[in-house]
């Protein structure tokens, strides 16, 4: 058997493939009661019981062609022109009548007309006007609520598009014991759907709230817990978990909560305590954990790990502390300032530093000597364009070889007040 879906429905049907090989996906030509249908198959050749086959079993035509998708197209168009004028003809009759949707057959006989109403109407004369418009069979089908918004489609209060129109083959049965059983608001508007029907997510969970409920104690019945007896309060189905108000806790102590493998149920429900025995208090629920088991890699020992401070260069060192054994301040970049005068240079240059004995470095390398220190110089005395004017100035080979200005202002490096100002 092969496995086909029509298009807008959820349900499969089964069909006799009649030899041929059909794989899911393929679009193929059926027979049904009403007549030949296109369709998709969603399972391809495959074994099927005899139980799950409704006989008689009506065979597969053909597989699509081309022309039977330009059919299929056409149809959808004829169906957005017919719910125009359906629509139209609607309020001409002045029917209270909701159009829902409009279902073309393949061979283009029949026309079906999906409605909703409030009560019954009364469509005859409309169904006699369609009738002479689309000169074919003309069907108005009143549905509910549920199958509009199946039709129709949308997103639920969860996010996801509605469960009727994706994957559910028909509408199941929900009530309002099944909102009780789960512990749910009773509020309509929280556990009704789009449709305004109950939920259909409701019966889905449904089968595990009455197997917890079976094991679960009920409310204000009277257990025995590792801390001494007590009332429930509140159950967790989920969870399978619950409440207790113990005898022994005082009127502000919170609420204990424990497992119902811990409890042991005396009284199930309301009722007296007369004449019943406490037993020993059972013992606390443990969850057992699997123990993780890390396996720590070997690390390989690095490189430096082998090296001793003392080996370390006697540059390093010299870099690090000064001449008066301090630390040497790192300088951020940039100029220092220079001194106003000759005498201050000399007098704020280190003293040389003492010959300190070769350390032989790590693979028989000898550090550099220490720098002589610079011989001092006088600083140079400002002149300003007076004083150059008088000199008679620079000649053109001294101009060249003086080092161009890149920019900013150049400071005063010896006057205060009476310095000369700078020649244009």
């Amino acid at each position: 058997m092969i496995s086909v879906r029509f298009r807008g429905g959820c349900k499969n049907y089964y069909f006799d493939p009649r030899g041929l090989q059909v794989r899911m996906g393929d679009q193929v030509i059926v027979e049904t009661a009403a007549g030949m249908e296109f369709a998709t198959c969603t399972e391809g050749n495959h074994e099927v019981e005899d139980a799950a086959i409704v006989k008689p079993l009506s065979p597969v035509v053909r597989m699509a062609t081309d022309n039977d998708r330009r059919t299929v197209e056409h149809n959808k168009k004829k169906e957005r022109e017919a719910f125009d004028i359906c629509e139209k003809k609607i309020a001409d009759h002045g029917l209270e009548m909701k159009l829902v949707n409009v279902s073309a057959s393949f061979d283009g006989n029949k026309i079906v007309f999906y409605f909703t109403a409030d009560g019954r109407v009364d469509f005859r004369e409309l169904v006699r006007d369609l009738a002479g418009v689309f000169r074919a069979r003309i069907e108005l089908r009143q549905i509910g609520v549920r199958d509009e918004a199946k039709m129709i489609g949308g997103l639920g209060i969860c996010g996801r598009p509605f469960c009727c129109s994706q994957f559910l083959d028909g509408f199941l049965p929900v009530s309002i014991k099944m909102a009780k059983t789960q512990n749910l608001s009773l509020n309509p508007a929280k556990i009704s759907g789009t449709c305004g029907r109950l939920m259909c997510c409701l019966k889905y969970e449904q089968n595990a709230y009455e197997d917890a409920v079976k094991r679960m104690p009920k409310v204000e019945s009277f257990v025995q817990t590792p801390d001494g007896p007590g009332n429930v309060k509140s159950v967790d189905l989920l969870r399978e978990t619950m409440k207790v108000a113990l005898d022994s806790a005082g009127p502000n102590e919170p609420l204990k909560c424990y497992h119902n493998c811990e409890v042991c149920v005396l009284r199930n429900g309301k009722g007296s305590r007369d004449g019943i025995a406490i037993p020993e208090r059972p013992a606390r629920y443990v969850e057992e954990k699997e123990e993780e088991v890390f396996d720590t890699p070997i690390l390989a020992t690095p490189f430096y790990m082998d090296t001793k401070l003392e080996d370390a260069p006697v540059r390093e060192k010299m870099g690090r502390e000064s001449s008066d054994g301090k630390p040497r301040r790192k300088h951020r970049g940039g100029r220092r300032n220079r001194n106003k005068s000759g005498a201050e240079t000399a007098a704020q240059q280190p003293a040389p530093k003492a010959e300190a004995k070769p350390q032989e470095e790590k693979g028989g390398q000898k550090p550099r000597p220490p720098k002589a220190p610079k011989a001092q110089q006088p600083a140079p005395q400002p002149k300003g364009g007076e004083a150059r004017a008088a000199e008679g100035g620079e000649s053109g080979e001294a101009k060249r070889r003086r080092p161009r200005h890149r920019g900013g202002r150049r400071r005063n490096k010896g006057g205060g007040e009476g310095a000369a100002p700078k020649s244009e």
